[in-house]
């Protein structure tokens, strides 16, 4: 059964996807998170995927889920440790379009099956809205330091729904 357009296919990270997701990345960050970050800010950020090989290392030691639009890789997200929703990155020409949606709604499920009760994620000021609109409350107001700039970002916690009793896994 082919997925229509609207719906991305999810799949597990491959070593072989490092490369094509440090891109992705590096375009979000640019593109999307223009109206809430500076130029320095974003280059900054983006700079997190100069070092593919590390990139990839990260993506490999947590779980990640990557989407998928008539076979092209469209976003990716990761949960780290089971409790925390590391990365959520849309291609830009497909944001807005449900990728991200669908990618947040798989880790929280995943996170669920592992017996996450609470799901916490520092969203960038450009994501923010994105997971408060998914019933993500905000708990602390952060500034990090990347490659010399200081951006900032908002821990959210989503409460999950317990697994349920008797259910097979």
């Amino acid at each position: 059964m082919a997925a229509n357009s609207s719906t991305p296919g999810l799949r597990p990270y491959m070593p072989a996807d490092a490369a094509t997701l440090a891109a992705l990345f590096r375009d979000s960050v640019d593109e999307l998170a223009e109206e809430d970050y500076d130029d320095g800010q974003r280059e900054a950020w983006a700079s997190e995927a100069d070092d593919v090989e590390a990139f990839g290392s990260r993506l490999a030691g947590e779980l990640t889920i990557v989407a998928l639009v008539n076979g092209d890789i469209v976003g990716f997200a990761s949960l780290r440790d089971n409790t925390v929703f590391d990365m959520l990155y849309v291609r830009p020409d497909m944001a807005r379009q449900g990728v991200g949606s669908a990618l947040a709604e798989a880790i929280e499920k995943l996170a669920g099956a592992h017996g996450t009760l609470t799901l916490s994620v520092d969203a960038s000021d450009a994501a923010r809205d994105f997971f408060a609109a998914r019933g993500y409350v905000a708990t602390t107001r952060n500034t990090i330091e990347i490659g010399g700039q200081w951006l900032g970002n908002t821990t959210m916690t989503k409460a999950l729904a317990a697994p349920l009793a008797g259910s097979a896994h």
